[in-house]
């Protein structure tokens, strides 16, 4: 915290920092804490009417009245990485948007438009690295021109927590009423760590037969949702198949791209859990990785979901970065 030379906090910041990741100290005008003082480190995203509006890395806006404030300053744009392979947010964006393509897309600027029929917020809806070539305003009309021509709600992928994230962006959908329905992050790791577990048993295919189906979450998967399974530039689906028949006991999904395999569809029957199935095709998927050159990974883990951020964890995977779907205003069955 800033602390002038007569030994006294100091606010540094001002409304001319909006956009840039402060930290700051404000008095605590809640009821639940017993501390005197509360600390936020984020993203400024607005200072306006006497209020600070600052995104932390997770996404969550914190309300802090200038009135409160009773030191802040500019801090550097993201932590260093203490583990993890090096990654900056964009490659990261890129890198998982080629491992899970729609089935049509268009480009509106630096932005792009996603669409597949509905399967998955990620293959439908905009990734905005860059500048859309219009004011914001235009630019999130021709967004819900595009999704309401295709029958679809207007969905903006974003991101918080890294450096180059979207925090500005984000701030300005929801002022404009746009929602947040989904908050996941993207953990990274090297990859010959998970590669050293067995993989014994597990069978690989470049296709997601019967079986791999019967395991997977989204039942009915249609022709568009084989499409974006099998989108990447290597695939690979791994099964670990019954022992008593039926469907698998465990499946997984990796897409191998340069340096970088993704690893998402890892599914236990829940009868199986905590043997250690999940690590198994992960470890499987991981040596074919290997074998084409990748050395890192990623995969994506809802916030909620403390079994597989465990597991993650003792793979030596961190979190790099949150990332929301925002969904369009007004889009009742009533209104449309």
């Amino acid at each position: 915290m800033e602390i002038s030379a007569a030994g006294r906090l100091v606010v540094r910041i001002s409304a001319a920092d909006v956009g840039k990741r402060v930290s700051v100290r404000s008095l605590d005008e809640t009821a639940v804490t017993h501390e005197k003082f509360t600390d936020t480190v984020g993203v400024l995203t607005s200072w306006d009417a006497g209020v600070l509006m600052i995104t932390r890395r997770d996404g969550e806006r914190v309300r802090i009245p200038e009135s409160a404030l009773v030191a802040g300053k500019v801090v550097p744009a993201a932590p260093a990485r203490r583990r993890g392979p090096a990654a900056s947010y964009e490659e990261l964006a890129r890198i998982t948007a080629r491992g899970w393509r729609p089935v049509e897309s268009e480009r509106l600027g630096e932005w792009e438009l996603r669409a597949a029929s509905g399967f998955t917020r990620r293959a439908n809806s905009v990734l905005p690295l860059g500048d859309p070539g219009l004011p914001l305003d235009e630019a999130l009309a021709a967004v819900r021109r595009w999704y309401g021509e295709r029958g679809l709600p207007a969905y903006v992928q974003t991101a918080t927590g890294a450096a180059g994230t979207q925090e500005v962006l984000c701030a300005e959908l929801e002022a404009r009423g746009w929602t947040r329905e989904v908050t996941a992050e993207l953990w990274t790791g090297g990859l010959a760590p998970v590669a050293d577990r067995s993989g014994d048993g597990v069978v690989l295919s470049r296709e997601a037969d019967a079986g791999w189906l019967a395991r997977y979450q989204r039942k009915g998967v249609s022709e568009v949702a084989l499409r974006v399974l099998g989108s990447g530039p290597s695939v690979w689906f791994a099964t670990v198949p019954s022992e008593t028949g039926g469907a698998p006991a465990a499946i997984g999904r990796c897409v191998v791209d340069g340096r970088w395999a993704g690893f998402a569809a890892v599914e236990v029957d829940p009868a199986l859990r905590r043997r250690g199935l999940a690590s198994t095709v992960m470890a499987a998927l991981a040596q074919r990785a290997l074998e084409e050159g990748a050395s890192a990974a990623w995969l994506q883990v809802e916030s909620d979901n403390a079994g597989a951020r465990a597991l993650y964890e003792r793979m030596g995977f961190s979190a790099h970065h949150a990332y929301h779907h925002y969904r369009e205003p007004d889009v009742s069955g009533a209104a449309r």
